[in-house]
């Protein structure tokens, strides 16, 4: 009998910390659903995909819905890996009440994970094209949100280059590959410059690794240089800046992020609106509004937005777009 309970005693003691540790789960589980739980994935982190994020978390809590009070958020960053996000997608979708996807490629990888979860995206530059909706005005899947282009964007960049660099004959174009926004906007932009009479020079990149050698080849052979919206480039910032520092080439930023960290202008969004225009589309689907009832949105704000600081470097008379 002695023998009997001493084999017997470990076998409870792991019987009961199983219970214990089931109980603990369930108990932590129902605590969880009395909230309503929002994931948010973020591609990399920039400044500009950080400001969509911060104002996005901070409408909401303007409106009531605080995290660990009335809502639960679960933030995770893919730092730039597609493998990182698989798997932020899959964690994601199957913990949350509805997820935000900041970034085409967080999009995009959210998409392919559920037909179910409502999923709301920002800082997606083409979501037609990415094919993240069919129809913009009448979203028919499980994805809505806003876009960060307005579709005078990159006309307006152009137009201000003409006043700024009235010289410049040759515009270089650098974008990341593999991702499809920062394509679309290159494709774009060529066109424009081209029928505005600039000669134009591409040059892609495939990851991070390879900014600084395409750029420096690059800034060796045109006059200024364009960047799209683009999430690689604008995580390498610091870099470029100390390539138009020491090359003397300005660079237009697709985004106001860019022109901080070492662009010379843009007139583009303003990211931390952009995120709260995002949540306050999130706060109406909470309420009741289905996705279909909510179109994708255009940027509320653009602003002409300059970095005083590089155009004193570069010596660039900056003045003729101040204030526009």
């Amino acid at each position: 009998m002695k023998i009997l309970k001493k084999l017997l005693a470990p076998t409870l003691v792991v019987a009961v910390l199983l219970t214990s540790l089931t109980l603990l789960h369930i108990s932590k589980s129902k605590r969880s659903t009395t909230k309503f739980r929002i994931g948010i994935s973020q591609y990399v982190a920039h400044v500009s995909l950080d400001a969509a994020r911060e104002g996005f978390i901070d409408e909401l809590a303007k409106n009531g819905y605080i995290d660990g009070d009335t809502i639960e958020l679960d933030y995770q960053n893919a730092q730039g890996e597609q493998r990182n996000l698989k798997t932020i997608s899959k964690q994601l979708t199957e913990s949350s009440d509805l997820v935000l996807a900041i970034a085409t490629p967080a999009a995009i990888s959210l998409q392919a994970t559920s037909k179910e979860v409502p999923i709301f995206f920002t800082a997606v530059t083409d979501p037609v094209s990415s094919k993240l909706v069919e129809n913009a005005d009448q979203p028919d899947g499980n994805l809505t949100g806003t876009t960060d282009k307005s579709p005078d964007m990159q006309e307006k960049q152009i137009d201000l280059l003409k006043e700024v660099l009235p010289k410049a004959k040759t515009v270089g174009i650098l974008y990341t590959q593999s991702e499809s926004n920062s394509v679309i906007q290159k494709e774009s932009a060529a066109k424009l410059l081209k029928e505005k009479g600039y000669q134009v020079v591409e040059k892609t990149i495939l990851d991070s690794n390879n900014v600084k050698a395409a750029a420096e080849s690059l800034m060796s052979e045109v006059d200024v240089v364009f960047i799209p919206t683009d999430n690689t480039i604008a995580s390498t910032m610091s870099t470029l800046k100390q390539l138009s520092l020491k090359y003397k080439v300005p660079i237009i930023g697709g985004a106001t992020g860019d022109v901080d960290n070492g662009g010379l202008y843009t007139y583009g969004t303003n990211y931390e609106e952009l995120g709260r225009q995002t949540a306050r589309m999130v706060i109406k689907h909470m309420k009741g509004k289905t996705i279909k009832d909510l179109p994708v949105e255009n940027p509320e704000k653009l602003v002409v937005h300059i970095n005083k600081d590089m155009a004193k470097e570069l010596g660039i008379d900056i003045s003729s777009i101040e204030g526009k």
